[in-house]
């Protein structure tokens, strides 16, 4: 998992730096493209196009939706925003799944698990300053809707889990993001500057390795253990943003970060112990 957010943040920055140069639907169309030829090669030697097609195609299509609204805002967002700012606000992610489950699931969660997502809410409206300053910023709400865009993701793919090969989900939600997005990024293209394969190169390869490393981490421990981990993402991304951009995140990110991320470890471990709890 540790291996993953690395991944992640490194693609993250690639997207930064190309969100400065191209519109956001392009930077996602990009995203799409240039992880694929990996995911292909990938999947023709694990021999899993078999029974690429027999898929449950309600819930692909949702997630391609979805998936093309989350990185649009998220590569726009990037565009002003700090690696750092923006992940401090994105770790309320977890709550949001926890609490669309009740609504789209049908699960149960408990006063103090409802407790916990208001305590991470608040740690938002803490990163997005309680004097006013960034309340409207339409880059912190960019990335506030990012991940209501990724909870709903998460949560079909919990049901697509149950029934669809991993690597089908992966392939599907990639190639139909990339279909999806495409028309929209035409109209707004901007010609490709190759001086910035290196960003390209970066985007392609760690957004490939994020998602095995991902993949394999939850299939091999428990998601009370390996799920807190993704937290060190907000290590990498003040790093990045020292080495890349000189800035350092302020008191009220971290203090908002510190209450999104105890919120969060709080809802992952106590929704374990309710699935453990149901099904020794």
């Amino acid at each position: 998992m540790v291996a993953a957010v690395a991944m992640f943040s490194l693609m993250d920055a690639s997207m930064k730096v190309l969100a400065a140069r191209y519109p956001a639907v392009q930077v996602t169309a990009l995203r799409c493209m240039l992880s694929m030829p990996l995911v292909c090669a990938f999947m023709a030697y694990r021999g899993k196009f078999t029974g690429i097609f027999n898929v449950r195609w309600p819930l692909h299509l949702l997630r391609g939706a979805v998936g093309i609204a989350m990185l649009s805002l998220f590569a726009f967002a990037l565009k002003t925003l700090p690696l750092a700012d923006t992940y401090a606000i994105f770790f309320i992610a977890p709550a949001l799944v926890t609490a669309l489950a009740v609504f789209i699931l049908g699960e149960k969660v408990s006063l103090g698990q409802w407790l916990a997502i208001l305590v991470g809410l608040g740690g938002v409206l803490v990163v997005l300053r309680p004097d006013g300053t960034n309340f409207v910023s339409v880059a912190g709400l960019a990335v506030l809707a990012s991940a209501v865009c990724y909870g709903i993701s998460a949560i079909a793919g919990r049901v697509l889990a149950k029934t669809d090969a991993p690597e089908h989900v992966m392939f599907w939600v990639l190639t139909l993001m990339g279909i999806g997005v495409a028309p929209l990024a035409i109209n707004a293209w901007v010609p490709i500057d190759w001086s910035l394969w290196p960003a390209m190169a970066a985007l392609a390869v760690t957004g490939f390795f994020g998602q095995l490393a991902l993949t394999r981490a939850f299939s091999m421990g428990k998601a009370s253990i390996v799920a807190p981990f993704e937290y060190t993402a907000l290590a990498w991304g003040v790093g990045i943003d020292w080495l890349m951009w000189h800035t350092l995140p302020d008191a009220y990110t971290l203090l908002g970060a510190a209450i999104i991320i105890g919120s969060g470890i709080y809802l992952v471990r106590r929704e374990t112990e309710h699935a453990e709890a149901e099904h020794p």
